[in-house]
């Protein structure tokens, strides 16, 4: 499939999916998830419009799943995700990416389960050794600018948050790092010890039913997903498959984690970026340490 404009001749997020299914299965067994089935074949609204939806599962991945949109000449949408299964309390890998002739949006990270500024030992347990990846890239990658304590809720200190043109240059290092990433997701896994400890095991459950319940309410591509899809296919794609598990690893509402969240009428507030500073640099130190003083 060839894209014109600023996108590039050929330039696919199907590239990144590729190199990441080849390289896991170098390292485990997938075997299809469950909520592949009815994800496989989307139909958009729009003739130009081509979804790709792909989830699959391994003995210690409880979800790999990734979904690429593909509008020739305009739009091209990576959302690729992974979540170990509770008996480990290693980081989530997340890659969005929204790409248009104009300029590209990313978010690339090992998105931590606990917060690392609090637990300042789970941010030593799996980031320290990896603080060379975002040195490689701060400057080929650079911050994206204003971004609020609401959005950097589940970042990690390595994370890559950048907006830049799409020439075929900066493709090509966004690639990069995508690999670079994938493989130090794959190095934890390998490394991943099982937890015995139920008390450990239903806290690491939490933490991603957390996680799962922040993003299937705050998932920035919705808009989008409706436009294209309908309304009530979008919701099932969003809590169906994106962030499948949100209705089956705990029974905590939204609200239930994040009260502040809360309307007088108890309803969810809908405006984003509403709690905390904002952060026009990156606001962790070359050690991982949270320094930033963000405006309020």
């Amino acid at each position: 499939m060839s894209y014109g404009g600023g996108l590039g001749a050929g330039f696919s997020y199907q590239k990144f999916v590729h190199f990441a299914l080849e390289q896991t299965r170098l390292r485990t067994a997938l075997t299809p998830h469950p909520s592949q089935e009815k994800f496989k074949f989307i139909k958009a609204n729009e003739d130009n419009t081509v979804f790709n939806a792909l989830s699959f599962s391994a003995p210690k991945i409880r979800l790999l799943r990734s979904l690429t949109i593909e509008q020739k000449n305009s739009v091209q949408v990576l959302d690729f995700a992974a979540f170990f299964e509770p008996e480990y309390d290693l980081p989530i890998f997340c890659a969005n990416a929204f790409t248009s002739p104009a300029r590209s949006i990313v978010v690339l990270d090992l998105n931590p389960l606990y917060d690392t500024t609090a637990h300042k030992d789970y941010r030593e347990k799996y980031y320290r050794n990896f603080m060379p990846l975002i040195h490689k890239y701060s400057e080929l990658l650079p911050w994206g600018g204003k971004i609020t304590s609401e959005s950097l809720r589940f970042f990690s200190p390595i994370v890559i948050w950048t907006i830049l043109e799409p020439t075929e240059t900066n493709n090509h290092v966004l690639y990069s790092a995508f690999m670079d990433y994938y493989k130090a997701w794959l190095e934890l896994m390998n490394g991943a010890v099982q937890e015995i400890s139920k008390d450990k095991i239903d806290r690491n459950k939490e933490a991603q039913h957390k996680y799962l319940t922040w993003r299937a309410e705050k998932d920035p591509g919705y808009p989008l997903l409706k436009k294209l899809i309908g309304e009530n296919f979008a919701k099932d794609l969003v809590t169906e498959f994106l962030f499948e598990g949100v209705n089956t690893l705990g029974t905590k509402s939204f609200l239930d984690y994040f009260p502040e969240y809360a309307s007088d009428d108890g309803a969810i507030i809908k405006k984003r970026s509403m709690i905390g500073k904002s952060f026009e640099t990156r606001p962790w130190n070359a050690h991982g340490e949270f320094v930033g003083d963000g405006d309020e």
